[in-house]
């Protein structure tokens, strides 16, 4: 299928824009329409938006805009690993968005962050961005991008490092979100149902090793951004980049400090637990010495032997409840100055 005969109801554009030197061009273009203006306009390139489109819906757009195979199938499948990779002169960025998802408070199966995914087709006059859920809508990046003419006249690199600036401060966001968690968790450490914090503890580190792994591969992509290793970035973009790559790290060691954070709540909540088994344990023994001294004598005295203590005596069954009690009372005392009972 080719641009000419694509039809445009089966392309999902969510914005198309051609820009002049920054600026962008009123009214409004098919893609077809807007690369081919792009490629004769001096200074010009398209941005095209799409979010979730079908197999037919890409495909459409990457026989427009002559998008390799490969790159084509990754954005159809999803779920990819944040990367650069370069297609003859098309740069494909994958990008992993994170959503806190707000909550009334931490449980044992409160889903605590939403993860999407962002492509980006960059080539030397167009730049295809496809979204998908739950990813932030990228109408404010392209708001304030247009409200920068100089930075937009740098091209669809700009428009990169624009998106990637985005989905870096959401990571911070999130983290900054998560933190109020631990120190949550890190408050009922030593709560008495350690049972359900343990369970909350576990919820919360399994929530920073899925945000490690959205945010700790982006790391190697931004270098390759920032040290210039492709095509299509000046020094000026390059600086903006390394900006974005030092937010990256700053995200990643606050996942990593949070993650031992947790992890040390986590065996302090253990360390908990075995604590008040042990001291459950010493309690049920204490009752069980007490239980066990009438039990002793009552055993003794029903043996009907003919002589033994206090047996004939008028008293000598009040005698023997008498010392029986004494007898449990100092067990008691002594369990209580251990501090068993």
């Amino acid at each position: 299928m080719t641009a000419h005969n694509t039809p445009q109801q089966q392309i999902p554009v969510v914005d198309c824009a051609l820009y002049e030197y920054g600026r962008r061009r009123p009214g409004r273009l098919s893609p077809a329409e807007a690369i081919h203006a792009a490629r004769t306009t001096p200074g010009a390139f398209v941005w095209v938006g799409l979010h979730a489109p079908t197999t037919e819906q890409l495909q459409a757009v990457a026989s427009t805009f002559a998008l390799h195979p490969l790159a084509v199938e990754d954005a159809l499948e999803a779920h990819q690993r944040p990367k650069l990779e370069r297609y003859d002169d098309t740069l494909f960025l994958v990008l992993r968005t994170t959503v806190y998802l707000e909550h009334d408070r931490l449980t044992p199966t409160a889903d605590l962050v939403g993860t999407g995914e962002i492509m980006a087709f960059a080539g030397r006059d167009f730049i295809i961005v496809v979204r998908h859920d739950p990813s932030e809508p990228l109408t404010g990046v392209r708001s304030r991008l247009e409200a920068d003419p100089e930075r937009l006249a740098h091209g669809p690199v700009a428009v990169l490092h624009a998106i990637a600036d985005s989905v870096v401060d959401q990571y911070l966001d999130v983290v900054t979100a998560l933190e109020t968690d631990a120190d949550e968790i890190e408050n009922d450490a030593f709560s008495q149902d350690t049972g359900h914090d343990i369970g909350r503890i576990y919820q919360l580190k399994r929530e920073l090793v899925e945000l490690k792994r959205t945010v700790a591969p982006l790391a190697r992509p931004l270098r390759d951004l920032a040290e210039r290793r492709v095509p299509g970035v000046d020094r000026e973009l390059a600086a903006y980049f390394r900006d974005v790559a030092d937010h990256l790290t700053q995200a990643a060691e606050r996942v990593t400090a949070l993650t031992e954070l947790v992890d040390n709540a986590l065996t302090m909540a253990l360390a908990q637990t075995s604590l008040q088994q042990n001291h459950d344990m010493r309690r049920i023994s204490a009752a069980a010495a007490l239980i066990a001294i009438p039990i002793a004598v009552a055993g003794v005295y029903g043996m009907n032997f003919d002589h033994m203590p206090e047996l004939r005596q008028r008293l000598g069954y009040p005698t023997m409840l008498g010392a029986t009690a004494v007898l449990v009372t100092v067990v008691y005392l002594v369990f209580r100055k251990k501090r068993w009972l």
